[in-house]
């Protein structure tokens, strides 16, 4: 596979003017600029074969203006081959458009690296077939296209089991700043969340807000056209010189750096920074050694201050382990934490559930169970433990089940059951009769009445279940002290996310 990410594309086009040496100079000029900044980057050609590609009343007089440029900046095989290699000395990938068949054949002959869709071809079947058929990685934009055209070409190129990636374009030149509609790459990154999504560019050459808002908008490829002026060579309203391509890529590179990664690491710094802004816990009075601390025996100021208690930590029935004066900090050595209570436990583990299912784009109704299997306790119920969200349980059983990073379930089998796995979100290690099987997004894995199975996960996973009809009781599991317990006492099952039945199930097993 192909790694589209990262890479910078620079679309010779019409800018060597149909001048071996003009384009020499503009491939040279332009890779310094890339190998300077140490990114991926492609010099991008356009093949149009104009014999066979102009109809033979248009090859002397028309007023077609794209088929006059043609004709003007026209270049021989042999010509765009010392072009190739130059590009190859230069150490970037060769990438190249083609217009009709037979310049998918000069293309593999010729041994590109990538071949490109321009968006005037991304309808154009008897073209897209053969570029399929190519064998080489494909990116394609989508200047002029619908949705519903992108899902085409999408299914067309993943039956043929192309690797492909997705250009966002507008086809107007240079783009008008009402017309760059950048949101559309938050879509395309929605609707194929497993294909690389490019920006394919036609503004001022000055104006590198663009590129920085499309890198913030997720976009993972990067597209425009060059130049370079010359005696008698202008260049157009959207092409880059040198110094221009200089400070595009000097754009998207801060724009990396400032958008950081998906998750955000806090680092020390930070941490710093807001501990100099907390409150720190003192007593109000004088708070004798093995007194249980109320919240009238404190008061909340800044600043806070290195090994004491913050706000944030704050509950009811805090223990003084010492003699704590009148305006003093509670340190943490000199004082005793409640353990944390199982219903705060259980309540805080919702708050993630929630946000795996809404990162997972997961919606619920409000009629549902959820039971909390804490097979060896709430305590330990983010190491052993999953989340079981009931859906339906009829003749058929429908569940969708949460684990958080690191949990695992133990193994057990079913008497009765039958049932299978979809992986929703995140990965899941299932262990099936002993046999480890690693499931993605979409993988499912069935599992029959009678066999040992359990599974967890490293990341976070939500999956589905479908099966026959659950009966309470029918799981036995390998560890017999499970076996002897009583479902409750393994299980706090409530209706909806249980906000107010928690506290009261928590107190009765307590």
């Amino acid at each position: 596979m192909f790694n589209f990410k990262n890479l910078f594309v620079l679309d010779l086009a019409n800018n060597h003017q149909g001048l071996l040496s003009h384009g020499l100079k503009v491939i040279n000029e332009h890779s310094k600029v890339i190998k300077n900044h140490k990114v991926a980057g492609a010099i991008k050609f356009q093949f149009r074969q104009l014999k066979s590609f102009i109809h033979p009343d248009h090859k002397v007089q028309t007023d077609q203006k794209h088929l006059i440029r043609f004709r003007s900046t026209e270049l021989d095989l042999v010509s765009y081959k010392k072009l190739f290699d130059k590009v190859k000395i230069n150490g970037l990938f060769t990438m190249c458009t083609p217009f009709d068949e037979e310049s998918v054949e000069h293309i593999i002959s010729f041994k590109f690296d990538i071949i490109k869709v321009a968006s005037c071809s991304a309808r154009d079947w008897p073209l897209l077939e053969k570029i399929a058929n190519a064998g080489l990685p494909i990116i394609f934009s989508t200047g002029g296209l619908e949705l519903e055209n992108i899902d085409d070409l999408v299914s067309f190129f993943t039956h043929r089991n192309c690797d492909f990636a997705i250009m966002h374009c507008v086809s107007l030149y240079p783009i008008p700043e009402n017309e760059f509609h950048l949101n559309q790459i938050d879509v395309l990154k929605t609707r194929y969340p497993n294909i690389e999504i490019g920006w394919s560019t036609h503004e001022d050459p000055n104006d590198i807000v663009p590129i920085t808002m499309a890198v913030a908008k997720g976009a993972s490829m990067f597209e425009r056209h060059i130049g370079m002026v010359d005696k008698d060579i202008s260049l157009n309203a959207y092409s880059s010189d040198p110094d221009q391509l200089e400070n595009w890529i000097s754009g998207a590179k801060k724009a990396f750096n400032i958008c950081g990664k998906n998750v955000k690491q806090v680092n020390i710094e930070e941490i710093e920074s807001i501990n100099s802004l907390k409150r720190g816990v003192y007593a109000k009075g004088l708070i004798k050694k093995g007194n249980k601390i109320k919240r009238d025996d404190v008061f909340f100021a800044m600043p806070y201050e290195k090994n004491q208690l913050d706000s944030g930590k704050w509950s009811e029935g805090i223990i003084a382990c010492e003699n704590i004066k009148v305006n003093k900090p509670l340190l943490v050595s000199s004082i005793s934490l409640p353990e944390s209570p199982n219903d705060q436990i259980i309540k805080k583990v919702i708050h993630e559930a929630k946000g795996m299912l809404a990162e997972a784009k997961i919606k619920l109704n409000s009629e549902f169970q959820v039971e909390y299997s804490h097979h060896y306790g709430i305590s330990k119920f983010r190491q052993i433990g999953v989340i079981i969200i009931n859906v339906i349980n009829r003749e058929y059983c429908k569940k969708i089940l949460i684990q958080l990073p690191n949990q695992k379930h133990p193994s057990h089998h079913h008497k009765l059951k039958e049932e299978t796995f979809q992986v929703l979100s995140g990965t899941l290690d299932v262990w099936v009769d002993g046999k480890e099987k690693k499931l993605l997004p979409g993988d499912t894995c069935l599992v029959l009445p009678g066999v040992w199975h359990s599974f967890s996960t490293k990341n976070g996973c939500v999956f589905e279940e479908i099966s026959t009809t659950h009966h309470n009781n029918d799981s036995v599991y390998k560890d017999n002290k499970l076996n002897l317990m009583k479902r409750e006492d393994r299980k706090t099952i409530v209706d909806h996310w249980g906000r107010f039945q928690i506290p009261n199930i928590i107190n009765k097993k307590t």
